[in-house]
């Protein structure tokens, strides 16, 4: 009992896994600055602090993952806390841009799927947990999500980031379109992995 108590909270508070909570805590600083700025009238400035930070936190999204395998630093809390976080840090900048307009028209339809996709495959993979199956990330997937930040961060500069690059609201508004594809066919990979088990586990 003692070993089990000991090694419990020294998993959950290991690098790979405060790096998560980092991310996390990101969110509501990303988001302020954003909502600061836009809908309060706020400095440009703070559209560089949000990005920054934004930044930051994708780093994060890497490093745990990192120095997880390089350390053996692996956790169930872990393996649960880090699609949540992206999830999290991924919708509510989204919800923000949207409400900010530099999401609108025809674009809301490509941040409507990316949050769909996200909730489909979240359902999917706690009934496929349930049934012990492991789906495992594949490199579209990755690409997919680097794509997606890439894009949000372009949106997130914003009107502060026209003043460098004219085309940086375009350039994001794009690469979220493309990362939508990309959300659809990876969605479609973890749909068909989900169909294929509920049809096994009906048939027996």
């Amino acid at each position: 009992m003692n070993i089990a108590t000991t090694r419990g909270p020294a998993k959950t508070m290991s690098l790979p896994n405060i790096l998560t909570y980092a991310r996390i805590a990101a969110i509501p600083v990303v988001v302020g600055c954003v909502y600061a700025e836009s809908i309060m009238d706020g400095p440009l400035w703070l559209r560089w602090v949000a990005l920054a930070v934004f930044i930051a936190a994708g780093i994060t999204d890497y490093l745990d993952g990192y120095y997880a395998r390089i350390w053996d630093q692996h956790s169930a809390f872990g393996r649960m806390l880090d699609p949540i976080a992206d999830k999290l840090l991924v919708a509510s900048c989204l919800l923000m841009l949207a409400a900010d307009n530099s999401i609108h028209g025809w674009t809301l339809w490509a941040a409507i799927v990316i949050l769909c996709r996200e909730i489909l495959v979240s359902g999917l993979r706690e009934y496929l947990a349930a049934l012990r199956v492991s789906v495992p990330v594949t490199k579209l997937a990755k690409w997919k999500t680097t794509i997606q930040l890439i894009a949000i961060g372009f949106l997130i500069a914003g009107e502060a980031g026209e003043q460098i690059l004219p085309a940086t609201t375009l350039i994001g508004i794009v690469l979220l379109w493309v990362s939508a594809i990309f959300t659809i066919y990876t969605g479609w990979d973890y749909f068909r992995a989900g169909i294929h088990h509920l049809i096994k586990e009906d048939e027996g």
